[in-house]
């Protein structure tokens, strides 16, 4: 059996893309099943009674070391802010390329807590700072000095003890440029550099913690519990600066989406499910279920999809356990078919998720597939000609070219740069000024623009000849000869609609990190929580890939 790859003008959509969960994909799982046989070490901890002061960790293998360096600082409670205009922070951290020698921790001391504002080097590699949760970390602090253990409920709902404002990498504040790197193979696949300063990240939250109490009741303070440290991850509030990169990043967004369809695509042509992978899936779903309900949110919004999700899945569960046959012919194509008559597409993009835990064979080669070389698809064919750019069009932006931007509705927001918060903002044109700022994130509004600008010219002129007058549509000539090739590259959703939900857009990024807990505080910005459950660095050597459903 021959089954197509799902029809990008439906899985593009802001709704179903924003309806995506984690998965055996997600860079964080990716980037812990990599590095699960590397050396790990805590290789400097020079922290006062306060907790305050230097630490290195590493993961070595062979000739290769990755070291994180942390600094952690005194910071006034009026000073704690996680917006991206903050200059202070409780900790700061970088990725060092090997072993860091005396001089460069001294210099990376009075530069890393800068963060923007400091000047790395290209043996740094990614860059980061963190605000502790206050009320958690003094309570853990607290019970731990005291010997005993603390609330695990409290623990359970907020997620950590540190949460990150920002991760960055690729040449950033002079860290080094990708192509010093992108050719080691322990990295191939997005963001594993930042995914593993997270990681590390974590275990120095529990180490300091431990060290605070210890320092302030020697006597008597116990190390929190290593099953309560496997439960808390790193918490991060993520707004709308996120929402831009999947609209500027279009060849990297494709191979992301292509990476998951080209799964599903394989996994409903088995035609003979084992047993074991049946019972792995299986597993894996109904272990699932306690996950998303430990999920708190305060969003209506949120707390409906949720409910929604579990009605669907319980149901579902219940459908499989009774009446599915996993014996017959293309069993998960069966099953696929059924999702989608019966259900909504969060529980779709859910299972979809689940079904390829049993498959390592089909993921694994993938994975190195999803980075891209971007610069490499810049280039305009200046010898096609506007029939040739007419047809694409027509073929990849069907329902877009349908769009009536003259009404109002259509061409409501408009997104800018805030001056005072440096960040990406939405804003309605028809209500605020500064429209003539905005940023050119509109796709939609713009391929339109294009098609009727296409429309008047002949259609045997070459594309330099229609961009030699044209040339504000350049940018988005570009996009639609990518998305020729790259059928997933192209949010296929109108962004400056009265009905967008930008939340949508983050939720994609997010879950292709492998964010768990989504817990939007407006259609805007939410909070998540990465590696809560991952198993410790010293666990590393017994990994279990499905920890996210232990």
């Amino acid at each position: 059996m021959n089954i197509s790859l799902r029809d990008p003008n439906v899985v593009m959509k802001l709704s179903r893309l924003g309806s995506f969960h984690q998965s055996k994909l997600s860079f964080l799982r990716s980037f812990l099943k990599e590095f699960k046989d590397w050396n790990y070490k805590r290789d400097l901890f020079e922290l006062n009674e306060h907790g305050y002061g230097t630490a290195v960790y590493s993961f070595k293998k062979k000739n290769r070391v990755y070291s994180l360096i942390c600094f952690a600082n005194e910071l006034d409670d009026n000073e704690r802010s996680d917006r991206v205009i903050a200059t202070k922070w409780d900790a700061a951290f970088t990725l060092f390329d090997g072993v860091p020698k005396k001089q460069d921790i001294e210099r990376l001391k009075n530069e890393v807590p800068k963060q923007e504002f400091g000047r790395l080097s290209y043996k740094e590699l990614t860059l980061s700072r963190a605000n502790k949760s206050v009320r958690v970390f003094n309570h853990v602090v607290e019970c731990l000095s005291e010997g005993k253990q603390p609330d695990n409920d409290l623990l359970t709902s907020v997620g950590y003890l540190y949460r990150t404002t920002a991760v960055y990498g690729s040449g950033k504040f002079g860290l080094a440029d990708r192509f010093r790197i992108k050719d080691r193979e322990e990295i191939y696949g997005p963001f594993r550099l930042e995914m593993m300063l997270v990681y590390l990240v974590r275990q120095f939250t529990f180490d300091q913690v431990n060290h605070v109490a210890k320092s302030k009741n020697p006597k008597k303070a116990v190390n929190l519990d290593i099953n309560i440290c496997k439960g808390l991850g790193i918490g991060n509030s993520t707004g709308l600066g996120m929402a831009p990169f999947i609209v500027n990043h279009p060849t990297l967004l494709n191979n992301w989406i292509s990476a998951r369809e080209i799964s599903l695509k394989k996994i409903r042509e088995i035609k003979t499910i084992s047993e074991k992978d049946k019972n792995l899936f299986l597993e894996c779903l109904k272990k699932s279920i306690k996950n998303i309900t430990s999920w708190n949110t305060e969003s209506e919004y949120q707390i409906n999809k949720i409910k929604s999700l579990l009605k669907d899945l319980n149901e579902f569960i219940v459908y499989l356990d009774n009446e599915f046959n996993f014996e017959q012919d293309y069993a998960f194509n069966e099953l696929y078919l059924y999702l989608e008559k019966k259900y909504c597409e969060e529980c779709i993009e859910y299972v979809v998720s689940m079904m390829m835990e049993p498959y390592d064979d089909i993921t694994s080669p993938l994975i190195k597939e999803m980075s891209s070389e971007e610069e490499k698809y810049f280039n305009i064919p200046t010898e096609r000609t506007v029939e040739d750019l007419k047809l694409i069009l027509e073929k990849k932006y069907p329902d877009i070219l349908t769009i009536d931007f003259t009404k109002d509705e259509n061409n409501l927001n408009f997104w800018f740069i805030s001056k005072n918060k440096e960040e990406p903002r939405l804003a309605n044109r028809f209500d605020e000024v500064g429209a003539e700022l905005e940023q050119p994130l509109a796709i939609a509004r713009d391929i339109k623009k294009l098609y009727e600008s296409l429309t008047v010219a002949k259609n045997s002129w070459t594309i330099a000849k229609f961009l030699s007058t044209n040339n504000e549509l350049r940018h988005v000539v570009r996009r639609a000869f990518i998305v020729e090739k790259f059928p997933y590259s192209e949010i296929q959703d109108n962004t400056i609609g009265q009905e967008i939900m930008p939340i949508d857009m983050l939720r994609l990024k997010l879950s292709f990190f492998g964010a768990l807990k989504f817990d939007p505080r407006s259609d805007k910005w939410l909070r998540i929580c990465m590696f809560q459950g991952a198993p410790l660095p010293e666990q590393l050597k017994n990994y279990d890939e499905h920890w996210v459903y232990n």
